[in-house]
């Protein structure tokens, strides 16, 4: 019998099932997602699976962007903006695609910013 922690993880499973669905998305985005589909997680425990799923090759890297700002932390933001790897295995969870439908029916006309003539 193996020693130590199993590698599969649920919430892991679960973030494979959201990028399958976007593509691609960064983590806090991908938490938002998480927690309006999946039950509560804290947002540390999607950043462990993420870098956990980057290291099993389940997720990679797909580029790093530097985005200013007023943040309570400072003026500059690192994004990573996560895909799936190699070693990622989507079940393609209804829940997902139920969610990602709905926004999609559900998401308001864009504003022009010009009033209408009457």
């Amino acid at each position: 019998m193996r020693r130590g922690r199993p590698v599969k993880s649920q919430i892991r499973q679960n973030i494979i099932e959201i990028l399958n669905v976007i593509g691609k998305a960064y983590g806090y985005q991908i938490h938002k997602i998480y927690n309006e589909i999946f039950p509560q997680c804290t947002r540390e425990v999607v950043y462990y699976n993420l870098r956990r799923g980057v290291a099993l090759q389940e997720f990679k890297i797909d580029e790093i962007k530097l985005e200013r700002g007023e943040y309570s932390w400072g003026n500059v933001v690192e994004k990573k903006y996560y895909t799936l790897g190699k070693n990622a295995k989507p079940k393609g969870d209804a829940r997902v695609k139920e969610y990602f439908e709905k926004q999609k029916h559900t998401s308001k006309p864009k504003k022009t910013g010009k009033r209408a003539k009457k």
